[in-house]
């Protein structure tokens, strides 16, 4: 009996297995954690294409009455490789490129950085009110500089996200500026009305 244990003493041929066990959900949490994130990463780079094509198709003459279809195509390209994804478009055009995601013009009379207690701004969206972006919802006019953003928001691939405090949803964003094509004169927005800030 005493051989025996002797003999087991000094048996390494389970010591391997037991490192294994001990490495292993460190290694699987790894390779999760890369896959999710190539996984995403791909996603991103699929929207950026799709947008990058969507945004050349919206630039042409009556493609506003395309938009719908321009939108499936950028859904499409992005549900071929993750299904369930929720996607938001939103378009805006601008006169110049140089407008694009700028605020409304106003004359800040107190000097506090805030269009408010009735100091004059220039309604360029003549949507009544100042905006911090004076874009107008859409695709525009011939010449414009139209902004076109989609969001994507999808579950992630690995459900183990929560266990490292990552949220269950991945959240992707394309954002591209293109003009419009010359097909007509550029609409004139000088004539902004000047209003007054509440």
């Amino acid at each position: 009996m005493i051989r025996l244990l002797r003999a087991l003493s000094r048996d390494r041929s389970g010591a391997t297995l037991v490192e294994f066990a001990l490495v292993a959900p460190v290694l699987l949490m790894t390779l999760m954690g890369i896959f999710d994130m190539a996984y995403n990463t791909y996603t991103t780079i699929m929207l950026e294409g799709a947008i990058q094509k969507a945004a050349r198709d919206s630039t042409i003459e009556g493609a506003d009455a395309k938009s719908k279809e321009i939108d499936e195509a950028v859904a499409h390209a992005v549900r071929h490789i993750t299904p369930h994804a929720e996607l938001t478009f939103a378009r805006k055009a601008y006169s110049n490129f140089s407008d694009v995601s700028e605020p409304e013009d106003y004359s800040d009379v107190d000097a506090n950085g805030t269009c408010n207690d009735g100091e004059p701004f220039e309604d360029i969206n003549g949507n009544g009110s100042w905006d911090t972006d004076r874009g107008i919802d859409g695709l525009g006019s011939a010449r414009d500089a139209v902004l076109y953003k989609v969001t994507v928001q999808a579950p992630r691939l690995f459900p183990m996200a929560k266990l490292i405090g990552l949220p269950e949803t991945f959240t992707a964003q394309a954002v591209t500026v293109l003009r419009n094509q010359p097909f007509a004169p550029q609409e004139q927005r000088d004539g902004a009305l000047v209003k007054n800030c509440g």
